[in-house]
């Protein structure tokens, strides 16, 4: 039997070493391993890499050891596992060359071997490398990738920023993530501080991690690089992005890397207009190798040609539609900080017209101030949810808003919209409203409202904000329901065209 004892080289730059290919035996064992239908060649490492049990051994080569692999026949010398911990035990030849294992384990790990062209940092003089692209393009492994590289240069002791829309999607996908850093870093592995909010390198590297919610929190620190992921959907975007370029002070050449699906976002457009930014754009399908089989397919199948199919996949901008009601310069210019005291407030829903993981119930919060404006609070819809789910989301916003009422579009499911609410909670204020006209019509007092300025929002609300600016006479551009847009027109319609909600005081 062949025992592959999982210890890994002492260094990226062996991967140039290994110019030739596995032997034959080799890549058949490991066919069979992993019950590949094809011989495996220079292509194998993306082939394992995007197998499960693929993922499981890569891991497990990963696990803290530092010496070169070996293939031998010799008994367990306590760094062998079973295969369900990542070890391959197969039968051999009774011959086989020496080291071939290592070079094997060389080109699967190896990011300068498998990485393509559009995923390495451009040349020249550049300040900002903007990699646009589509879902499971590949962004986040090559962001991951550049810091880790960094981070192992000959300059030790470097201060890099990690900034995502939240400090959960910094942890989670930046860091943890399948293709964050720590899963990547085979060799010159960091330490994550949480207490902290860090990474630490062993040379004294240090990485901090931010998030677009508190622009605030860069002001102090200092920085030779920082990595910046879907910048499209940060929530305080312009002023994040600003308080980070004050931040970027540090050593000969600092610089930014932006990885981001595109949103026609003023912060991004002005981005890309910069001279000093160089950028890049990738498709899904260029990662086609580490995609589930199949995933490409479905979604050329129901987005392929669509205005969301092409900035999802494709990675292109989709500029506002002209015959859209909203345009994102417009809503940009009407989103605060600070809502202040508001005098009445609204959990307004529209219900899913059907179920499964692609159903989204549309859940908006929105309330008026002192002056009469109405403030949209919260996007707190849910997708793929069952009835008690979504109720149980827009039991949850009332809750925590302290809302005054509840207002449920009844079209779909008729009584057994109040009837799921209120299984939840008797006594909740709910008022069903009726569709009698088109969307186009139901929402075009609603835009006015929003071209007057009297409604404003007290966040960027991604999702929403693209459906109100795809939204044309009709519908959106991928057919699907505007179940977010719904759930707005029905709650500032009930707070500032037709009274509902009753006011309440809310402290003195």
């Amino acid at each position: 039997m062949l025992r592959l004892s999982t210890r890994l080289l002492p260094s990226p730059s062996a991967c140039r070493e290994a110019a030739d290919p596995p032997e034959p035996w080799l890549l058949e064992a490991v066919r069979q391993f992993f019950d590949l239908e094809d011989d495996l060649d220079r292509e194998m490492g993306s082939l394992l890499e995007r197998r499960n049990n693929g993922r499981q051994l890569i891991g497990a080569l990963g696990a803290g050891l530092a010496a070169p692999l070996k293939t031998s026949n010799a008994p367990d010398d306590g760094m062998a596992a079973d295969a369900h911990s990542g070890e391959a035990a197969v039968e051999a030849p009774r011959t086989k060359p020496k080291h071939t294992g290592a070079n094997l384990l060389r080109f699967m790990r190896c990011w300068e071997e498998n990485a393509r062209d559009e995923q390495r940092p451009p040349p020249g003089d550049w300040r900002v490398w903007l990699l646009m692209g589509g879902r499971g393009s590949g962004k986040t492994r090559a962001g991951a990738e550049w810091v880790q590289q960094l981070a192992g240069g000959a300059r030790p002791g470097l201060r890099i920023a990690l900034v995502a829309e939240t400090l959960g999607d910094a942890r989670e996908v930046m860091i943890d993530g399948v293709s964050g850093i720590c899963r990547i870093a085979w060799n010159n592995r960091p330490e994550f501080e949480a207490s902290r909010r860090r990474l630490v390198w062993p040379n004294g590297t240090v990485a901090q991690i931010f998030s677009s919610e508190d622009p605030e929190s860069l002001r102090g620190p200092q920085f030779d690089y920082a990595w910046c992921d879907e910048l499209g959907k940060w929530k305080h975007g312009q002023e994040t992005w600003d308080m980070l370029q004050f931040a970027l002070r540090l050593g000969s050449d600092p610089r930014a890397l932006v990885t981001t699906t595109p949103r026609p976002v003023p912060v991004l457009k002005a981005l890309i207009a910069d001279p000093g930014t160089a950028t890049c754009r990738i498709r899904t399908s260029d990662n086609a190798a580490n995609l589930a089989p199949g995933f490409l397919d479905a979604m050329a199948g129901r987005y392929g040609g669509t205005r969301l199919g092409r900035q999802e996949l494709d990675g292109e901008m989709i500029e506002n539609r002209e015959d859209a009601l909203w345009s994102r310069s417009a809503i940009e210019a009407l989103k605060l900080r600070d809502a202040g005291p508001l005098g009445r407030i609204v959990v307004a829903v529209d219900p899913p017209s059907g179920g499964g993981r692609e159903s989204c119930c549309g859940i908006i919060v929105a309330g008026l101030d002192r002056t009469g404006r109405g403030v949209v609070l919260a996007d707190c819809s849910v997708e793929g949810a069952s009835p008690a789910g979504w109720a149980g989301a827009v039991v949850k916003a009332y809750r925590r808003f302290d809302a005054d009422r509840i207002v449920a579009e009844v079209n779909q499911g008729g009584d057994m919209v109040q009837a799921v609410l209120k299984g939840i909670d008797a006594g909740l204020p709910v008022t069903s409203v009726r569709a009698t006209r088109g969307k186009w019509l139901r929402a075009e007092p609603v835009a006015a409202l929003y071209e007057q300025g009297r409604v404003v929002h007290a966040s960027s609300f991604p999702a929403l904000e693209d459906q109100m600016c795809d939204f044309g006479p009709d519908g959106l551009s991928s057919g699907r329901s505007p179940d977010r847009l719904d759930a707005l027109v029905w709650a500032l319609t009930a707070l500032m065209l037709e009274g509902g909600g009753e006011p309440r005081v809310r402290g003195i």
